[in-house]
C-alpha cells in the first residue's frame, strides 16, 4: 500500500490537470471565455441553412472559431504542463500529456460510433439517404468493416468530426515540442514556422479516406498555431506585450481586419462585388483553411491584438454572472465539443424535417447552447465535489 503522502501528492497532481472554477484567483479567465466562444460558434457553424451562424466570426473575416481553439489549447497545455515539466520531469509529464491525448482518442472513438449510429438512425427511420451523403458517412453505410478500421488510425471523420483529430496529433506528439520550448522557445517556434511554410506551399499533408481526400485540417500546417500558442503560454505572451501595446500595431491590425471584413461581405454582397483587383485575386485566393493560409493566420494574430488590448487580463467584467456560462463551456472544453457535434446534427435534422423557419432555427441554436452550458455546468459541479472529498480525505 502506498504512504498516504505519496497517494495525496498523486491525487494534487491529478487535480492540477483539471479546470479550475471560474473565481480561482490568479486564472486568466480570457483563455476559457474565447474557448467557451470558440465552442459555441463551432456549433452554430456545423448547422446548416441557420440564420444564427451568421454572428460567428468566420462571416467577419479570414479565420473562424477554429484558429482560437486550437491556440487556446496550445496556450493552455504549454502552460499547464510546463509547469509538471519543472516538478516532476520530462518523462512524467510526457507520460500524462501522452495519457490526456490517449483519452482524446477514446473520445474521438466513442463519438465516432455514437454520431454514425445517429446519423444510420435517421437514414434508416426516415429513408432519406442524403443525410448519409450530407454528413459524409456514405462509406461507413456501405463499407463498415473498412470505415471502422480507417477510424481507428483517424484517416475517416464523418462531417464535423475533424478539429479532434487533428487536436490528438498535436497533443500526441506535444512532449518533445514542449521540451524543446523550454530550453530553446524562438528556435523551437523558428522551426515550425519553417514547417508550416513548407506545408502551405507544396502541400503535405496526410492521407485520408477514401484514398482520394487529404486531411481537412493539415496538421504539418496547424501546429504552428498550437506550437505558438504555447510559445506564448511559456513567457512568449510576456515578451509580445510591448509590441502589442504599440499603438501601429494596433492601426494595423484594425486596418487588416477592416479589409478582411470588405473582402469577406464581397462575397456575398453584390455591391462590393469586384472590391478585390484581379491582380490581387490570383495572388490571394484561394485563402486555404486545409493549410492554414496566411491570410488566415495573419487575421487570427490581428484579431488577437485587437482583443487583448480591448479586454486585458484584469477587466472586471470577466468575472460577470453574465459570462460564466461562457467560462465553464471553455473549461470543459473535450465533452462540450463532443456534444456539440451530436446537437449540431440534432439541429440540422430538426430543421429539415419539422420546420425550418426563421424562428425554429433561433430555437434550435440558444436550446443547444444551453443544453451545452447545462453539461458544462455539471460537470463542473461534479468536478467540486470531487476536490471538496480530496482535501477532506487527503488534508
Amino acid at each position: 500500500m502506498k504512504p498516504a503522502a505519496a497517494v495525496s501528492a498523486e491525487m494534487s497532481a491529478e487535480l492540477a490537470e483539471r479546470p479550475a472554477p471560474p473565481t480561482t484567483s490568479g486564472r486568466d479567465l480570457r483563455l476559457d471565455l474565447f474557448r467557451g466562444l470558440a465552442l459555441w460558434f463551432i456549433f452554430l457553424n456545423h448547422v446548416p441553412n441557420n440564420v444564427v451562424n451568421w454572428i460567428t466570426n468566420r462571416n467577419f473575416g479570414f479565420s473562424d472559431a477554429t484558429e482560437i481553439f486550437v491556440f487556446i489549447s496550445g496556450y493552455t497545455a504549454a502552460m499547464v504542463y510546463g509547469r509538471q515539466m519543472e516538478t516532476n520531469g520530462a518523462i512524467v509529464t510526457s507520460a500524462r500529456i501522452l495519457r490526456r491525448a490517449w483519452q482524446l482518442y477514446v473520445a474521438f472513438i466513442f463519438l465516432f460510433v455514437i454520431y454514425l449510429a445517429e446519423i444510420s438512425y435517421i437514414v434508416g427511420s426516415f429513408a432519406n439517404p442524403l443525410y448519409a451523403e450530407e454528413m459524409g458517412a456514405l462509406q461507413f453505410l456501405s463499407e463498415p468493416d473498412v470505415a471502422l478500421v480507417q477510424a481507428l488510425l483517424l484517416k475517416f471523420r464523418p462531417a464535423n468530426m475533424d478539429v479532434l483529430p487533428l487536436y490528438i496529433v498535436l497533443l500526441a506528439t506535444f512532449p518533445p515540442i514542449l521540451w524543446a520550448l523550454k530550453r530553446r522557445a524562438d528556435l523551437t517556434l523558428a522551426a515550425s514556422v519553417l514547417l508550416w511554410l513548407f506545408a502551405t506551399t507544396t502541400g503535405f499533408n496526410l492521407q485520408a479516406y477514401p484514398d482520394d481526400r487529404m486531411w481537412f485540417f493539415n496538421p504539418f500546417a496547424w501546429q504552428v498555431l498550437f506550437v505558438f500558442g504555447g510559445w506564448c503560454g511559456l513567457g512568449g505572451g510576456d515578451r509580445l506585450s510591448g509590441l502589442i501595446q504599440s499603438p501601429l500595431v494596433l492601426a494595423v491590425s484594425a486596418l487588416y481586419l477592416v479589409i478582411s471584413l470588405l473582402v469577406v461581405i464581397s462575397w456575398w454582397w453584390p455591391p462590393l462585388d469586384g472590391i478585390v483587383p484581379p491582380f490581387i485575386a490570383e495572388i490571394i485566393y484561394p485563402i486555404s483553411k486545409t493549410d492554414l493560409s496566411v491570410l488566415r493566420l495573419a487575421h487570427f494574430l490581428a484579431l488577437a491584438v485587437v482583443v487583448v488590448r480591448l479586454v486585458p487580463v484584469d477587466l472586471p467584467v470577466l468575472r460577470a454572472t453574465l459570462l460564466r456560462p461562457m467560462i465553464l463551456c471553455g473549461q470543459h472544453s473535450l465533452e462540450v465539443f463532443c456534444f456539440g457535434v451530436f446537437l449540431s446534427f440534432a439541429a440540422h435534422f430538426v430543421l429539415n424535417e419539422i420546420s425550418g423557419t426563421l424562428t425554429m432555427q433561433f430555437v434550435v441554436s440558444v436550446t443547444g447552447i444551453v443544453l451545452m452550458v447545462t453539461l458544462s455546468s455539471l460537470l463542473s459541479w461534479y468536478g467540486r465535489v470531487e476536490r471538496e472529498l480530496a482535501a477532506r480525505k487527503y488534508g
